[in-house]
């Protein structure tokens, strides 16, 4: 572990203007994770173009909470009008929102933020020994690796995204479709610009991003926009007895490690490590039955475990460069347009970036933590914001976003049209990560596979030349029939389950 790496990190990130950036980012965060619809993605896709003219370090930071701080602002919505901010919230509507009815939201959201910043702290300390490690293990990785790495990130996306396997593939190929567009690095030649000279360059995939993102998701709002909202409980006083602490230490801490190692799988993410955690849990448990009725235990695990792996997944994008779920994708884009190219060397070239990251990840899991306490009711009352007043906002901040990307008008023309593609995803279940990864590791993937082959002198025995590559094959294959085994198996306990109750 680098202890001056980490020292001179806590110096960066105790600035006062990256204290700021913690605060206001894990505020802003918070209440954006709260949003039915709205999550760390779409919160980062529109904040982009603030970051741009930022100190990288600062831009990086402020990301970073407000990712952090959706995974806590999720939790808040699903117990409290069981509606999950996203994905990773959903596990804490089975145990959390029947706490809120039973009168017990306080509690309920006491150990939400309890399990959080034990998560987050545990996940911290994982990130701070695997990262440089790692680091120095992906320098041994050539062309013919890196191929490899990002072709296993895509697939193991595809196969863990929402959806069918089928769908998943073909939001894949409709993302490394759109990363041939542009003028070919190796050729000079255009490529589908259509005679277009705003098209040389290619597609800007932040602006692409915030369409199918913020766009899509206003759009599909728009639709529910009418439909009652869940009903509002009181939640009293927000802290937790002996006897919940007794019944949430040992899921809290089982869940930690396991939250981390889930958020460092390419695709995984915080909603696979809450329902990993939350199943974990109800079969250790020696009442299963009262899971889903109010459990408190059946709270802490999922939301311990999704703020880990929150931290788990800046593992893969500042050590390889590889995003490993589509916020991270997103951060990706973000720091490339910074001049940031994360990867093994930028613990060499800028160490103090990457444990200034770290130190701010642990001092906004304090400074989130406190908010959640003793904020609440402040919070809550975001929920009462008419949906009619907070899209319409939503939409301008997008189309400003999009436009100061390149001051282009033809940008709000795409814009527009991945708009509605990302409305027609989300009606038709297309999941939208495979699209976003495909789009921004595409180009790299193209230029180190044709790399290899010009190394190679046109033999694809490259690919399987090192351990590394063989390795990396091994896993590409096995996250292919994954859902295929799983499957299977479910067929199978269903039918055995089936055949038990008419006994």
């Amino acid at each position: 572990m680098d202890w001056q790496g980490i020292f001179h990190g806590f110096v960066t990130v105790l600035q006062p203007e990256n204290i700021l950036f913690v605060m206001f980012g894990g505020f802003l965060g918070t209440i954006v994770g709260m949003l039915p619809g709205l999550g760390p993605a779409t919160a980062i896709a529109v904040l982009i173009p603030v970051t741009f003219g930022m100190d990288p370090t600062s831009a990086l930071i402020f990301m970073a909470t407000i990712y952090y701080g959706a995974m806590y602002g999720g939790s808040l919505s699903s117990i409290l009008i069981n509606t999950p901010g996203d994905g990773s919230a959903v596990a804490a509507t089975f145990d959390g929102y029947q706490m809120a009815k039973q009168g017990r939201a306080g509690p309920a959201i006491a150990i939400t933020a309890i399990g959080s910043l034990i998560g987050g702290a545990v996940a911290v300390i994982g990130f701070m020994v695997l990262a440089k490690p790692l680091a120095s293990f992906a320098l041994q990785f050539g062309p013919a690796e890196y191929f490899l790495l990002m072709l296993f990130t895509l697939s193991a996306v595809v196969a863990l995204s929402t959806g069918n396997l089928v769908k998943g593939f073909i939001s894949m190929g409709f993302g490394l479709m759109l990363s041939t567009i542009g003028i070919d690095l190796q050729t000079g030649v255009y490529r589908f610009t259509f005679d277009n000279v705003f098209l040389s360059d290619g597609i800007d995939f932040l602006v692409i991003i915030i369409g199918v993102y913020a766009i899509g998701e206003v759009l599909y709002n728009y639709l529910t926009i009418d439909k009652p909202a869940g009903k509002k409980t009181k939640y009293g006083r927000v802290w937790i007895t002996k006897d919940d602490w007794k019944r949430s230490k040992w899921p809290i801490f089982r869940s930690s490690p396991l939250g981390f190692l889930v958020g460092i799988l390419p695709g995984a993410g915080g909603s696979i490590a809450s329902m990993m955690a939350y199943s974990t849990e109800k079969q250790l448990s020696k009442k299963p039955e009262r899971f889903g009725k109010g459990a408190i235990e059946g709270l802490a695990a999922p939301e311990t475990a999704n703020n880990s792996a929150a931290v788990g997944a800046f593992v893969p994008l500042l050590t390889m460069g590889i995003p490993g779920s589509g916020t991270t994708a997103i951060m990706l884009g973000a720091l490339i347009m910074l001049g940031i190219n994360p990867g093994p060397l930028l613990f060499e070239s800028d160490p103090n970036m990457v444990w200034s990251l770290v130190d701010a990840l642990f001092l906004g899991n304090i400074f989130l933590f406190l908010i959640n306490i003793y904020m609440v009711r402040v919070f809550v009352k975001v929920l009462d914001i008419p949906s009619k007043i907070l899209y319409p906002i939503i939409l301008v901040l997008a189309f400003i976003g999009a436009y100061t990307m390149n001051y282009a008008i033809i940008d709000f023309y795409i814009l527009i049209i991945f708009g509605v593609i990302g409305l027609f995803m989300k009606l038709y279940d297309f999941p939208i990560a495979p699209l976003v990864l495909a789009l921004i590791v595409g180009s790299q993937m193209e230029q180190n596979f044709r790399k290899s082959i010009v190394a190679s002198d046109g033999s694809l025995d490259i690919f399987v030349g090192s351990p590394i590559a063989i390795v990396l094959l091994i896993l590409t294959i096995l996250s292919l029939i994954y859902p295929l085994i799983m499957n299977v198996l479910r067929k199978k306990w269903e039918a055995k389950t089936d055949e038990q109750s008419s006994l």
